[in-house]
């Protein structure tokens, strides 16, 4: 008889006050009122106290469930918290974005040059080159409160949407599958497109258009904001609205599904395995790298409709019909080499910074 109880002496088995790998305690072993009702299945008890045990397929299932239960609990990723994930991201995005902006200068004075005989710039070297001599250093900053007003809510957004959308999604062990990824990327996307990118990118674009013009109207952030205004009402600080959804949507889908998929790769079966910032700051480059190469021509359509000459083109369709027929399908891949560098460096930092202020959080506030 003693076989019937072997299963129940490992520590995922059925012994309410069982220990971590102890076993049952010797007084709980033999009386079969220290088995749990919920596990019991079918057991009948005879007057003599002699038991037979009928283990049906419910038994069994009930008990082994009970044991994946306890060993996923055991050593599972922790989700993180939405609040800290709304925090870590605003923190990484404002630091992300003094860091790498003029780069998104140079990338934006690129895509706004429509011309596709003698252009104003012949590359990245004559465009940094040509602005410092005309404006001074400073000149590659022009347009940066913009982006730093909307980068540190734009990165809280994105990470805290993630965060709420996965965390339901995730398995016992805290683990994401790729797909699902991709479309929490997705919604991250779109949701950080409509509450901040649209607005923020639109008045950006502007800035850096305006600083072209032989006489500039813009004196600073909020002149410019009440200016935009004033001309054009809250619309004008919405244009481009919906190849930004298409770009950030896609940006952000892409940008967590590769990273999700190098991070179950470099973890495996251990989900607890930390990542070395080196690793996550490769892994965030590899993940920008594959959305600049897949959005561009996003990219480029969406800055056309912010600019200041966007009344040209009826909608974003319009917009790309007149790009291609116009200056031909290479237009669509303009300032494509200074996106990569912004791009790749950016998410590298933001993935960086965000894990890394997480695992501060972690150890000062406490959450369930």
């Amino acid at each position: 008889m003693s076989s019937l109880w072997r299963p129940f002496s490992i520590s995922e088995g059925p012994c309410r006050n069982v220990g971590f790998r102890g076993g049952c305690s010797q007084q709980q072993q033999h009386p079969l009122t220290s088995i749990p009702s919920s596990c019991l299945g079918n057991v009948s008890v005879n007057p003599a106290g002699a038991a037979a045990v009928h283990r049906s397929q419910d038994f069994y299932h009930s008990c082994s469930s009970k044991r994946t239960l306890a060993a996923a609990a055991v050593g599972g990723r922790k989700v993180t918290h939405p609040g800290k994930a709304i925090l870590a991201g605003g923190i990484a995005g404002g630091i992300e974005i003094c860091i790498t902006f003029p780069t998104e200068y140079v990338k934006t004075q690129l895509q706004l040059d429509e011309r596709a005989t003698n252009p104003r710039y012949r590359g990245i070297g004559d465009c940094v080159k040509l602005t410092v001599q005309d404006h001074g250093l400073r000149g590659l900053y022009r347009g940066l409160s913009s982006l730093l007003y909307g980068s540190i809510p734009k990165s809280a957004v994105r990470f805290g949407t993630f965060e709420v959308l996965s965390s339901p999604m995730r398995d016992a062990n805290g683990r994401l599958d790729n797909t699902r990824s991709l479309l929490c990327g997705l919604g991250a996307g779109i949701a950080e497109a409509v509450l901040v990118v649209c607005p923020m990118e639109t008045l950006k674009v502007k800035f850096i258009h305006d600083q072209c013009s032989l006489r500039p109207r813009y004196r600073g952030f909020f002149h410019g904001v009440r200016e935009i205004i004033r001309d054009q009402g809250i619309r004008g600080t919405y244009q481009g609205l919906t190849a930004t959804v298409l770009k950030q949507g896609t940006n952000q889908a892409i940008r967590f599904y590769v990273m999700n998929l190098l991070r179950n790769w470099y973890k495996g079966d251990d989900p607890r395995r930390d990542m070395h910032p080196v690793v996550t700051a490769m892994f965030g480059a590899t993940a920008g790298a594959a959305s600049v190469f897949g959005n561009t021509p996003l990219d480029v359509v969406k800055t056309r409709m912010q600019g200041l000459e966007a009344h040209r083109y009826k909608n974003t369709v319009d917009c790309a019909f007149q790009i291609l027929k116009h200056e031909g399908p290479q237009a669509f891949y303009k300032g494509t080499v200074p996106r990569l560098g912004r791009v790749c460096l950016d998410v590298a930092i933001v993935f960086v910074i965000y894990e890394e202020v997480v695992k501060l959080l972690n150890n000062m506030w406490k959450t369930e």
